[in-house]
């Protein structure tokens, strides 16, 4: 069975982790619903619930091996959460940081890349 994930920093193309999506099919660009904040945690990002950002990131189909070495890769469950949310494409996971301290800067374009 395959399940849909959402990726926003070092798994996105032409980052140091996209390595690891290399058998996974790309769906696409997405921007999310507003309600969201990316904190710049220094090597990759963080994604929280709040405020009313977008987070820019692509789509992919997934098969449960490959992620089980994404939860590995984001420390799930301890630093990050991985939560469904709604897509274009159907339900998708997304990882969102549970660490937060208050003093990360905030990525306000909610786009690792830019």
């Amino acid at each position: 069975m395959c399940g849909l994930v959402f990726v926003y920093g070092t798994l996105r193309r032409g980052q140091r982790n996209h390595y690891r999506l290399r058998s996974s099919c790309f769906l696409g660009l997405h921007v999310t619903e507003p309600g969201y904040t990316m904190l710049d945690l220094g090597t990759y990002p963080g994604v929280v619930r709040g405020g009313h950002g977008v987070i820019t990131g692509e789509l992919y189909r997934v098969t449960p091996t490959t992620l089980a070495t994404l939860d590995e890769l984001e420390d799930y469950p301890h630093r990050y959460d991985r939560v469904v949310f709604t897509t274009e494409h159907g339900r998708a996971w997304i990882y969102l940081y549970r660490r937060q301290t208050g003093s990360e800067r905030v990525i306000v374009s909610g786009d690792w890349l830019r």
